[in-house]
């Protein structure tokens, strides 16, 4: 396993983590979960994502029986929770970025993971109804109480993290020290384009999630959707639009030959570029089955194919590497 620094912060992440999303309380069965983690732990993971929106608090009470069951050294992994969405309450303050909410949130997590800190704790989505100083300060207090020891956002813009970095400057508070955005062979401007400047001057770290674009990334919908597909999945029906599409199709297919070709799988083919890019401290990888994690975290032998001129390639089929403007 491999280990970057999370942005300009101390802490080190591995290269590839693990995240719950979908999966972990609603996807799989417990004991699965428990061979996943258990199997990623035992190749160098260090950090496991989850999210109070995930199996609506499901998915954390999974993590945290088995986080307890493992009994693994807490100094030797990361944990993450991120709050917006609540837990599929729609009640006022049951989701947002207030201070009430943050607070509720960041406390109900630790419960379910049964842990007495939350290593990075995400705003989970901008709120364009609460004041950005409401929740620096928020995420400031529960850092100073101890309950979480970084905090980040997920899926903002460049200029909302911005916003946060001057409150926490304008009033000597802890700025975010991480984003995690979607980030794969489709999805590249922000993270490629967007935070290019907040890289430099704040030292931005990011923990990218969705990097098989949903499996569109692999030879699985190749054929068409299987029955047992999470795309087939009824609350996932606007990824299911968003994803297959018969120019991402066409892609995957351009992709796949020049996987064949050196003797590897697409998926790993497709992790292996994300990784790649120095500006990536983390690629979260999902699956159900222990086969598919072992496969997805050999993608690491692979950095050394991604040579200038495959980069090149690659580039040419995807015909999406974001320009930097011309000033």
């Amino acid at each position: 396993m491999l280990y970057r620094r999370l942005g300009k912060s101390g802490v080190q992440v591995s290269l590839l983590s693990f995240g719950s999303w979908v999966t972990f309380g609603n996807q799989i069965e417990d004991q699965v979960s428990e061979d996943l983690m258990a199997y990623a732990y035992e190749q160098g993971v260090n950090f496991f994502d989850n999210a109070e929106i995930y199996g609506n608090g499901k998915s954390e009470l999974v993590m945290g029986k088995i986080l307890q069951k493992m009994k693994w050294d807490r100094s030797s992994y990361l944990v993450s929770s991120k709050a917006f969405f609540g837990r599929g309450g729609k009640l006022p303050n049951q989701t947002g970025l207030s201070r009430k909410h943050l607070m509720e949130a960041c406390n109900e997590a630790l419960q379910r993971l049964q842990l007495e800190y939350i290593d990075l704790f995400f705003a989970h989505r901008p709120d364009k109804n609460t004041p950005i100083e409401e929740t620096v300060w928020a995420m400031n207090d529960l850092i100073r109480q101890g309950k979480i020891f970084y905090w980040g956002t997920s899926e903002w813009s460049a200029q909302e993290i911005m916003e946060a970095h001057m409150v926490a400057k304008d009033f000597k508070l802890i700025g975010p020290t991480m984003e995690q955005p979607q980030y794969n062979l489709f999805t590249r401007a922000k993270v490629e384009l967007e935070y290019s400047q907040i890289y430099k001057t704040m030292g931005l770290g990011t923990t990218i999630w969705s990097p098989l674009a949903s499996g569109m990334l692999t030879d699985r919908y190749l054929n068409g959707v299987p029955a047992d597909s999470r795309l087939n999945r009824e609350e996932l029906g606007w990824l299911k639009d968003k994803t297959l599409t018969n120019e991402h199709l066409n892609k995957t297919k351009q992709l796949k030959d020049i996987a064949d070709r050196l003797g590897i799988k697409l998926s790993q083919l497709a992790i292996a570029w994300c990784a790649q890019n120095p500006n990536v401290s983390t690629v979260i990888l999902g699956a159900s089955k222990v086969s598919q994690l072992k496969e997805n975290l050999e993608a690491l032998d692979i950095l050394p194919y991604l040579t200038d001129e495959l980069n090149k390639q690659i580039d040419k089929i995807m015909e999406n590497k974001p320009i930097p403007p011309m000033y």
